[in-house]
């Protein structure tokens, strides 16, 4: 739970599009997903949003510098909260994005929420996220597969 003194905690709101996410469509753009994002956010209570937007980066990419910027400022104890379109925003590596899930987030107190995948670390964790995070790393290595 939040100290009275966490209140202007940073609400990180992050979006994330690579360049074979661009093939899927209009459903999958930055901008619906900020739309989408700050809608939920306006909804449930959540202020001090923050985008944080790496546009054109593969999710396998852990280096992709709105998602390292983001990730600084949780280790520094600026977020309270990361809000995604879904788990394959915040990455397609599956050990990594399971890390982050079940490691640092909780070790930082942030909340996780992937909204469309219906996630939220204040309700306790969810058993299918890691199958997901399997699954989206699966898609990544498949889809790289293709174009080479």
């Amino acid at each position: 739970m939040k100290t009275e003194s966490n209140t202007e905690q940073i609400t990180a709101l992050y979006c994330r599009l690579s360049q074979e996410d661009m093939r899927a469509g209009e459903s999958l753009s930055i901008e619906n997903q900020r739309l989408m994002l700050k809608e939920y956010a306006d909804k449930n209570g959540f202020r001090n949003c923050r985008y944080y937007v790496d546009d054109g980066y593969s999710g396998v990419d852990n280096t992709r510098p709105e998602y390292v910027h983001m990730l600084r400022d949780v280790e520094n104890g600026l977020v309270g909260a990361v809000i995604v379109k879904d788990q394959s925003r915040l990455g397609r590596d599956h050990l990594e994005t399971d890390r982050l899930m079940e490691l640092v987030f909780p070790a930082y107190d942030v909340r996780f929420i992937a909204v469309t995948d219906g996630v939220d670390s204040a309700n306790g964790i969810n058993e299918m996220s890691g199958i997901k995070n399997l699954l989206n790393d699966m898609y990544a290595r498949d889809c790289s597969n293709k174009i080479r």
